[in-house]
C-alpha cells in the first residue's frame, strides 16, 4: 500500500519499445470498474498499477 493506495501490479521500467503493459492493465482494471492508474516508482525503476484502498477492498 502507498499512501492510501494499493498496487495492483509492478511492471519494469525498461520494456521492449512500444510496449505499455502497465497502461494496457490499468486499462483493463478501468474497463472492469476499477479507478486504476499508472504512477512510476523511482526508488525501484517500475511502473506501478494502483487503485484507492476502498476500491481495491471494493472490487
Amino acid at each position: 500500500m502507498i499512501d492510501g493506495r494499493v498496487v495492483l501490479e509492478r511492471f519494469p521500467a525498461g520494456g521492449p519499445r512500444g510496449s505499455w503493459p502497465a497502461e494496457e492493465f490499468a486499462r483493463d482494471r478501468r474497463l472492469e470498474g476499477q479507478p486504476a492508474e499508472v504512477i512510476m516508482d523511482l526508488a525501484t525503476d517500475a511502473f506501478l498499477v494502483i487503485v484507492p484502498r476502498a476500491e481495491a477492498v471494493a472490487g
